[in-house]
């Protein structure tokens, strides 16, 4: 819970739409700042209003896709091509505080958006461009096109077939690090009262992610594949159980400890002393005998005598939930953000989990 709203008083101009830009926007809203989305006129406005679920009514200007990312808001329907409407946009990037962004960067250039023309407008602006591709590449950028140029989809799913990932997460990500970007920035203003001007792209903000994943690679040469749910340096990790009333379980065993404990527990201390499966690195090596063994003892367990037992012995397992499990949780319930949204009834979980108190 935030106390009051830190960035009341901040104008932020967002002229962006899908995701990554307004998850930002949304952000600042929620934080206090004074946001308006400008939408292009010609086409509709942000083209996530069409994204609708197959049961949604047709006949409405939102969709919950829409919703999900965009709260606290003030919207206009502009069309830059238009001298009065141009002329209106750039008055209220003039007076802005912070300008989000993701247009290509020749329409950037042609409506006198981009860095250098802004700057000679309002020198205090925190201009912040969200791309698709690093550096010059106009590639057209969704999220799913990065996560298979960035290697994503060649490590979900399994041998069969590839996965997309549920969320659009890099998006998402690309969100996180701009949402950083502006904070520094307005930060740094505080000091000198100079502008920024921040760039960063889906592509280098899905690279940055890939994490464990990359130095496996940059320092041992592996290249990772499809495994599922499992992890490529720990077993068992991303495992999956199921109890005898048919709940499913995965397994996070990360330390020697946590499988020491488990095997305890499940009667299997005779593991310890086998070099098939004594440290993690052979774990990795006989996965899928440990799994059957580990499977052949949980299947004789309730889920909740299974999860309850865990949970003391301090052994990191997961129930896998659905999503209407998880959604009318305490937790998830208490970050439920209900606004109308013209005139349409909107819900959404905020984007400001963290907890700041002084």
């Amino acid at each position: 819970m935030i106390e009051s709203h830190p960035l009341k008083g901040i104008k932020v101009i967002e002229l962006a739409n899908v995701l990554a830009g307004p998850a930002v926007g949304m952000f600042l809203a929620e934080l206090g700042a004074e946001v308006i989305k400008i939408e292009n006129r010609l086409n509709g406005g942000d083209m996530t209003r069409s994204w609708k679920l197959s049961t949604e009514k047709k006949d409405v200007p939102i969709s919950a896709y829409f919703s999900s990312i965009n709260f606290g808001k003030d919207y206009l329907d502009k069309d830059l091509n238009n001298a009065l409407d141009h002329k209106e946009v750039l008055d209220l990037i003039s007076e802005a505080d912070v300008l989000i962004n993701n247009m290509k960067g020749s329409s950037s250039r042609k409506f006198g958006l981009d860095k250098d023309s802004l700057r000679k407008i309002n020198e205090r602006l925190i201009h912040a461009e969200l791309t698709g591709f690093a550096g010059e590449n106009s590639k057209v950028g969704f999220d799913i096109v990065l996560q298979a140029e960035t290697g994503y989809l060649s490590m979900t799913g399994t041998d069969k077939e590839a996965a997309k990932l549920p969320v659009a997460l890099i998006d998402v990500l690309a969100a996180h690090q701009m949402k950083e970007g502006i904070l520094l920035a307005l930060f740094l203003r505080e000091r000198d009262g100079r502008g920024s001007h921040i760039s960063c792209s889906l592509e280098e903000a899905s690279l940055s992610s890939l994490s464990n994943q990359a130095t496996n690679f940059l320092m041992q040469g592996f290249v990772a594949g499809r495994m599922g749910t499992l992890h490529p340096n720990i077993a068992p990790y991303g495992e999956v159980v199921r109890t005898k009333d048919l709940k499913e379980f995965v397994l996070a065993i990360g330390t020697q400890g946590h499988f020491e404990r488990f095997c305890e527990f499940l009667g299997l201390g005779q593991l310890l002393k086998d070099e098939r499966y004594a440290d993690n690195q052979n774990r990795v090596v006989n996965r899928i005998g440990l799994h059957k063994l580990l499977q052949s003892k949980v299947s004789l367990l309730d889920s909740e005598e299974f999860e309850k037992a865990c949970d003391s012995l301090k052994i990191p397992v997961g129930r896998i939930k659905n999503l209407d499990e998880v959604l009318t949780s305490a937790v998830a319930e208490g970050m439920i953000l209900e606004e109308k949204i013209e005139n349409i009834p909107t819900k959404r979980l905020k984007t400001v989990a963290f907890h700041m108190h002084r």
